[in-house]
């Protein structure tokens, strides 16, 4: 079913989703639509609103063939894919709280006593916990971005399909990132399916699911 708007309803977009390993090479997602793409995943929820998430595009022949002996098992879907989408956490993000909120400020978001009274007490509660539960609390947002993305692309009409499976401690500096502040979450391949890839079952719910 579509909307007024001519694009799939999100009933339609969930169910329709299935992890793509074969797309069509000849299929090039635009820098415009990717980053629009991007754009409508990172209004996903994070913790504070710090939006710990970085994404690194690789979509050049030069990128693909670095990422391909980082991702050897996964061969198909970097040499096919429009481009692999790299996600990160930024365990820095907490230096941005002063910019973002600043911006919620300029746009009429957020009152400005507001702001000089939240940032503080988060900069206080956050900067004392220890980097492996900043670490936990930021892969749960970079999650909630990842799935923002994948079912962003699936809305337009491309496929996906999220890729754990690559050498983490290796392709930060790869890259020329800071490895020490950007941690790799996971990869997401993206382009035009050629194939349809497989139904997946699902436990019901009443088996997964617990009433008080």
């Amino acid at each position: 079913m579509k909307n007024t708007s001519g694009l799939p309803s999100y009933q339609e977009v969930v169910k329709s989703r299935r992890s793509i390993r074969q797309y069509d090479p000849n299929v090039k997602i635009s820098e415009e639509e990717m980053k629009e793409i991007l754009q409508e995943a990172t209004l996903a929820p994070s913790s504070v609103n710090l939006q710990p998430w970085r994404f690194l595009v690789i979509d050049s022949e030069e990128g693909k063939e670095t990422l391909k002996e980082l991702a050897k098992f996964n061969g198909v879907q970097v040499e096919t894919s429009s481009a692999v989408i790299a996600v990160f956490v930024d365990m820095k993000s907490l230096d941005t709280i002063e910019e973002i909120y600043g911006m919620a400020v300029e746009q009429g978001k957020m009152p400005a006593e507001v702001k000089d009274r939240q940032v503080p007490a988060i900069k206080g509660l956050l900067s004392g916990i220890p980097a492996e539960e900043m670490k936990a609390l930021n892969f749960i947002d970079a999650g909630l971005v990842s799935m923002q993305i994948m079912l962003s692309a699936q809305a337009r009409g491309y496929a996906t399909n999220p890729i754990g499976g690559f050498e983490k401690e290796k392709i930060a500096e790869a890259y020329g990132l800071d490895k020490e502040r950007l941690i790799p979450v996971m990869l997401i391949s993206i382009g035009k399916a050629a194939e349809e890839g497989y139904e997946s079952v699902r436990f019901p719910i009443d088996d997964i699911t617990t009433w008080k």
